[in-house]
Parts: structure tokens; sequence; C-alpha cells
């Protein structure tokens, strides 16, 4: 099956600076949040811990070490036929603190290397200015995102980093997965507010009053960036970045028609409202009022909001799941928030593939703010084995090319729907520390690395199976490689 995409398309991949760059405290880098995170499981939760303990493995100290082996990797994603590769930048790479005048020289140059690298390929970047991660000294002095000296400290960062890449990035994301700092996974990850706390990952716990607070000061931050790029750097495109997590009502119940409307709310529909229509939702306010929400607004926040309407959307899909008021089987899966959907199959991690829910999805988005869209991470996490074959290293991952084929095609059918989708980018192209779980046994990649969860391995880069399959797909603009 072939399917039509349009001219110029971007194909690619994702990851995240914290999850595979390594070398966390090289060349004048400081801790980020992410460097007190243990390593864990799908059966035991990471732990944070305050100080940094030898005893411990820490596994997104090392990650997979693309700092070290980013032209090696770089040309990998090249030969499978990147056009576009979405990576972050590390503020704390940038200004170890956050809150030094001056920012790392080290940090900046690095990154300058990557950028001329990816040229070399005709690689466009994507950067995420802030993934899952910030210097961990905002934490311990502000609380992370609840303290609004962030926002300051934020813009100085972006504009630093616009200034020095203007000629050689035009795509930029403020925030990753920013809606999940409206949840309880928000205190770990987006906004970054567990001051003080020692312990499983899991028990972390923030009120709604500060998660909603942190997030109102990340939208502030977002639009004078967004302002800023739009007013000095007519050339950036600037978007936002979901975790798109569909849900369907778990029957034709009216109770769980509203139960599901006000979910996708609340998941789906809250922080990109805000972000590409410039101003809160008209339902926010009863959400706040119910959820015991009073929102410090200083004068002007609600201007900067407004200036920084986004240039595009782009969102994470990997799953859906249901919500009703019956008895609904429950998930163990993380991030999905829901129930079963018995008429899908799930991952070995609990979560459920579902590709006519990315089709979906893309002209739900699509009819609601008509603006360009990109799928910026999808990908299915496996455990994938090495093996000799003919005196070669192979990995066979058909699950994975099946997986893949899927969603491409899911994609072809809403842009035949009419969505202007102009680009994807597989999450994990390469093996790389899992976010939720700090495993590495939990593998997204199309090149494996030889690097296991008890911290040992030779980081040898293998092509697999499915790296064959994505290259066919992606050289053919999706003309071949779907059957």
């Amino acid at each position: 099956m072939a399917v039509t995409f349009p001219e110029g398309f971007f194909w690619g991949g994702a990851t995240a600076a914290n999850q595979f760059e390594g070398a966390w405290d090289v060349d004048g880098r400081g801790p980020s949040v992410d460097d007190h995170f243990t390593g864990g499981s799908y059966e035991r939760p990471r732990e944070i811990t305050i100080d940094i303990k030898p005893d411990l493995l820490y596994p997104n100290h090392d990650g997979i070490d693309f700092y070290h082996r980013y032209a090696e990797d770089i040309a990998l994603f090249a030969e499978m036929g990147f056009t576009m590769f979405r990576m972050s930048i590390s503020w704390s790479r940038i200004f170890p603190t956050g809150m030094e005048d001056e920012p790392n020289e080290a940090g900046l140059a690095f990154y300058d290397r990557v950028f001329d690298e990816c040229k070399k390929h005709g690689i466009e970047p994507l950067v995420t200015l802030s993934h899952y991660e910030m210097p961990y000294a905002l934490v311990e002095k502000y609380n992370g995102w609840e303290g609004r000296e962030l926002i300051d400290l934020f813009v100085k960062y972006c504009a630093t980093v616009f200034e020095r890449y203007k000629d050689k990035v035009t795509y930029w994301l403020t925030f990753n997965e920013i809606n999940c700092g409206a949840t309880d996974m928000g205190n770990l990850f987006e906004t970054s507010m567990i001051r003080g706390f020692e312990g499983p990952a899991s028990e972390a716990k923030t009120t709604a009053q500060q998660r909603f607070q942190a997030l109102h000061h990340q939208f502030v931050a977002s639009g004078r960036v967004v302002r800023l790029a739009h007013e000095k750097y007519p050339q950036f495109k600037m978007g936002n970045m979901d975790c798109f997590i569909l849900s369907y009502p778990a029957t034709c119940d009216p109770k769980d028609i509203l139960l599901n409307q006000a979910n996708m709310r609340e998941m789906n529909w809250y922080c990109s409202d805000v972000q590409v229509r410039g101003s809160y939702p008209s339902y926010a306010r009863r959400y706040w009022r119910e959820h015991g929400v009073e929102l410090a607004i200083a004068d002007g926040d609600l201007d900067d909001i407004a200036a920084g309407k986004v240039d595009f959307y782009t969102f994470s899909y990997y799953m859906s799941n249901i919500v009703g008021t019956h008895d609904v089987e429950q998930t163990s899966g993380n991030m999905t928030f829901g129930g079963v959907n018995p008429y899908l199959e799930s991952t070995e991690w609990g979560w459920q593939i579902d590709p006519d829910g990315l089709r979906y999805a893309l002209n739900e988005i699509y009819d609601r703010y008509q603006i360009p869209l990109m799928v910026v991470e999808n990908g299915m996490g496996a455990r994938d084995e090495a093996v000799v074959e003919d005196g070669e290293k192979r990995v066979h991952d058909d699950y994975r090319i099946e997986y893949l084929k899927k969603h491409v095609r899911a994609m072809g059918e809403a842009v035949d729907d009419g969505v202007d989708l102009i680009g994807y980018t597989w999450w994990g192209p390469i093996d790389l520390v899992s976010a939720g779980t700090g495993e590495m046994r939990k593998r997204y990649g199309f090149i494996y690395v030889d690097k296991h969860d008890d911290g040992t391995g030779t980081y040898e880069r293998i092509r697999k199976d499915s790296f064959f399959a994505y290259q066919k797909i992606m050289k053919s603009n999706g003309a071949e490689g779907l059957e």
C-alpha cells in the first residue's frame, strides 16, 4: 500500500538531551533534574535522591554517550534518510545553575558542532528548548516552575540560544509535552517542583494549585519567547508540543460522553488552546473552581500569552484509552491514565496500540486549530536482542516494523482527509534511556545500542531490521515500504 505525503514532508526521529547525551558533568554542564533520578523498571519506580549517591545507578548520567558520538549517530540518521532531527538543548549545559550572567561557552560550542553535522547531511534540526529537564539548582532555590522567577531565567536562556543558532536552526518548540504538567506526572518532569523530596518517584506529589500555577508561568514564558522570536528572528517557526493521549467514552451512556469530553479538555486541549489560540479556554474557570485553583496572574501575563501564539502544532502519540462512569478495567501501562480498550492490543508495558486513533487525533486537532501539524513522537518500546548471524550482529524487530507501517498508513489517510501534516519524527530512533522507568531494555530505536540496565555495555551501534524498513519509507516519501 502506498500513501501520499506532500512534497517536502519532514521524515526523521526525535530524542531528548537528558536521555541520550550523557556527559552529565562534562565541559561545565551543571546537574539537571533528571540527573537525580536513579534507574528503575516497569515493576520498580525510579527513585529521586537529593544528593548523587555513589552506590546508586543514575542512567541519565551516561545516556548513550551521544555527546561524544554525535557525528557517528547523525551519519546513521542520514543513511536512514532523515530530513529532520528533533533534539533538545540541555539548559544546564548552557547555564549550569540557570542563574549565571554569562553562558557556558563549551556548552554552546557543542551544539554548534551538532547543528553543523546536521547541515552537512542535509538534516533540518527541530529543537526543543525544554524537554523534561532544567538546572537542578532552580528546583532547590525556586521549587522549579512554581517560582515566577523562572520566567525571566528561561527567556534569558532562550534569547541566548536564539542569537547563537539563528543561522542554523529554523524550527523550535518551547516545552515538551507541556500538558503533562496538569497531572501528577508533571511533578517529576515538566513542571519539576519536588524540592526536598527523596524516595520513589511515584510517591512525589504536588497540589493542583501548584501545578496550574507552574503551568501559568510556563505559558507566560512560552509567550514571551515566541514573541521574541517573531519580532527579532522572523525566519523562525515556533511550535508547541503536547502529549496527546486520545480517550474514547467507554459506552454510549451520555454520562460517559460528558466525562470523556471533560477528560479530553483537561488532558489534551487545555494547554494547546492557550498556546495556539492565545488565551485560556472558556471551560478553564469551572475547572479551576472545582479543583481549588486560584491563579496569580500578574499585569501583562495575558498579553504575553496572547502575543505568543505558535505557528505550528506538534504532539506525541503512542496510545489511546477509554474513560467511563461504569466499571472499567484500568490499564497497567504508564502514561495512559485510563481504561483498557478490549478492541486493542497492548505492548509489554501496557500501552495500547491504536493507529486508527492517530488518524482520528490528527483530524480532531486540525479541525480545531487549522495550522500545520507534526507528529514529533510516536513509537513502540520492546525488548530487542542482538544476535550473531553469518558473522554479523543483527536485531530482528518485525513487531516494530508492523507498528511503524500501521501508523504511517494512518497518517497518510489523515493527509488524504485534508490534514496539513508536515512532518513525522519517530521517538527514539536510536535506543536511549526510558524517561518513565530509566530502563534500557525498553527499546524504541531503529539502531540498537549495546548498553544495559546495569550500566554495562560497549555502546556499539547496530542497525535493526526496522532501520532498513524506515529507510525505504522515508526515501520514497511513503510511496514504498508500506505493503
